[in-house]
């Protein structure tokens, strides 16, 4: 066997420093192993020990520069439950509507089209591909009446960066998106406007708000049908045409996680008064969100429980650039507040993040070994089998594809109607109309249905932002414009847990607080578990995704650039800077000085 090392430092067109090396059998053509890495050491859980939570709030959304909102959302969910209060409804609403406006709408389109896009552009596919380039010019656009893009080809010089017109578009429509947001949050990526138990967002001329929300939210409505005709007749075209069903392909049975997201106005401000209220009731809150949760664990829906899978999630880090916590620090708990045990008692709760101690070690890379700032994250089931999992735009679309939603009865299949959408100057007329949209869950996982997953979630994302306008004209005009609810902090020790979903996937904070102070503090970005190191439990999304990737540029192995690895990865939307961050250098002290 003959094997060439692949070794991509950095991969780019992601948010922050990720590397990948692989050894890949050249008559093969596919990784015989692989290693996919972060770079950087994040420090948020150590500097938010002794703070506020409701700080948490807006010092976590500075981990990303994009979805910043995710993260300030997933820590507006834990310091709810940690303090025991809750939004009025209109809270609730305008927290959906700002949301999803500044994350989902704007940051899907450019994934798809501005990182990962150039990928299955012109410039990239005749480079690399040739034979590929040849057929998309002569493969028609099956929806081509929708779009306007006659031939594959056309589609895939669209996408040609800079010039190609999806990716100017994109440019237009994530700034139509970001002003819808920051009409509610005040400014992107890092809102002025959550606190807990509510939203600060002035509502003096609540109607000027919402009739310029709507506004943005046509155009990003038409948009929306523009964007999945593209991907579907791309998606199409690599599987169908070109046989790349099973390029980076994850687990041949779905192990996946969503915490779901967009709460129910009514469930969530009726969660009660206390900690302990608040998370008692979070699951029946948690099961009337748009976009549900659960989690499969062996291709299995195991559990559509929030409070089950924050039970669930474990992290160790012995292949991680940290020291091992345990039996340096006395447990913050072993239990949940019902008095559940953390990890099923089927593993340490140590490991359980409310437990969790973040003390980083770095040191030399060692591939044997340690060689990733990003800890191991796995799921812990009842019955002890213990998995790696996957989480992102595929993860949500599976969980609420298999449960009865208002976009399906559960069957597998989503259906959603985009309303007639005016303003689309620059989109097809097409697009203007009402259109009927379906997504059909496939076998398994892979480079492409990730893609087509993250096309139709933009599609699901504008049909919820309709429900919620309409919520909150229902309560504007009824005089319902309470938002929010005061706070004080316990003097007892207390918990908080708060899932959302990001664009990339499934974000969770979780909070100990006593006195309103932070006792510890732990974050999960999406990609913290996706780039996570391989251990006895197998590999990372990633790390897999990658070994089931087949090289397939058309050029001798010494000029192989990686194409379908990174496709793989791009797929996911890597966010390194929301896993880890560091600064290494000569430190500095900076007196400040007031001259009175």
């Amino acid at each position: 066997m003959s094997v060439k090392e692949v070794f991509i430092d950095p991969i780019t067109r992601i948010e922050g420093h990720l590397a990948l090396r692989a050894l890949v059998d050249t008559n093969t053509r596919k990784p015989s192993d692989v290693w996919v890495y972060a770079t950087m050491f994040r420090g948020f859980e150590v500097f938010l020990r002794g703070r506020p939570p409701e700080d948490a709030i807006h010092i976590t959304s500075r981990i990303c520069g994009v979805c910043g909102a995710s993260h300030a959302n997933a820590s507006m969910h834990a310091v709810d439950m940690a303090y025991g209060v809750v939004p009025e409804p209109l809270g609730v609403v305008l927290r959906n509507m700002a949301f999803a406006m500044t994350d989902p709408l704007y940051d899907h389109p450019l994934i798809l089209n501005m990182l990962g896009g150039p990928d299955y552009s012109e410039l990239v596919v005749k480079k690399l591909t040739p034979r590929v380039w040849a057929d998309a010019q002569t493969t028609d656009a099956p929806h081509r009446d929708i779009h306007g893009f006659a031939k594959i080809s056309d589609i895939m010089r669209a996408l040609n960066p800079i010039e190609g017109k999806i990716w100017q578009l994109t440019v237009k429509y994530q700034r139509i998106a970001r002003e819808g947001g920051v009409l509610i949050y005040g400014r992107h990526s890092h809102p002025s406007t959550i606190i807990p138990g509510g939203i600060s967002t002035d509502l003096t001329n609540a109607e000027y708000l919402l009739i310029g929300y709507t506004y943005r939210l046509t155009k990003l409505t038409a948009w929306a049908k523009y964007l999945y005709a593209i991907w579907q007749d791309i998606v199409w075209f690599y599987e169908e045409k070109e046989g790349y069903k099973d390029q980076g392909l994850t687990y041949r049975r779905h192990n996946m996680v969503s915490s779901g997201f967009f709460d129910d106005p009514e469930a969530y401000s009726s969660l009660g008064e206390t900690p302990e209220d608040v998370y008692k009731n979070i699951d029946n809150a948690a099961l009337k969100r748009a976009v549900k949760p659960g989690a499969f664990v062996n291709g299995e829906l195991v559990t559509k429980s929030y409070k089950e899978i924050n039970l669930s999630i474990m992290e160790h880090v012995d292949r991680s650039f940290y020291e091992d916590w345990n039996g340096k620090f006395p447990l913050f708990t072993e239990t949940d507040p019902e008095g559940n045990k953390l990890l099923w008692g089927k593993q340490n709760p140590a490991y359980h993040p409310w437990n969790k101690v973040t003390i980083p070690k770095p040191g030399a890379r060692d591939w044997n070994g340690k060689y990733n700032w990003a800890g191991t994250v796995r799921f812990v089931w009842k019955d002890g089998t213990v998995t790696p999992f996957e989480v992102g735009p595929i993860a949500r679309l599976m969980a609420t594809a298999y449960q009865s939603s208002d976009f399906g009865s559960g069957n597998g299949v989503l259906r959603v109607t985009l309303p007639r959408s005016g303003g689309a100057d620059d989109l097809p007329a097409s697009v203007v109309e009402e259109m009927e949209l379906e997504w059909h869950a496939p076998p398994y996982s892979t480079t492409l249905q990730r893609v087509l997953a993250r096309a139709f979630n933009v599609v699901i994302d504008a049909a919820v932002a309709w429900q919620n306008v309409l919520k909150a004209v229902e309560l504007v005009r009824s005089g319902k414009t309470k938002t929010s609810r005061p706070w004080n902090a316990p003097a007892r020790r207390t918990f908080g847990v708060g899932f959302t979903e990001a664009p990339r996937g499934t974000v969770r904070h979780w909070v100990v607080q006593e006195g309103g102070k932070i006792v510890n503090y732990q974050i999960h970005a999406p990609t913290t578990g996706n780039v996570s190191p391989k251990d006895q439990w197998g590999m990372s999304p990633f790390e897999q995704s990658v070994a089931n990737s087949m090289v397939t540029e058309e050029v001798p192995p010494d000029q192989w650039e990686g194409l379908d690895f990174v496709r793989a990865i791009r797929s996911f939307d890597p966010c390194i800077a929301c896993a880890v961050h560091i600064q290494v250098g000569n430190l500095k002290t900076i007196k400040k000085m007031i001259v009175r």
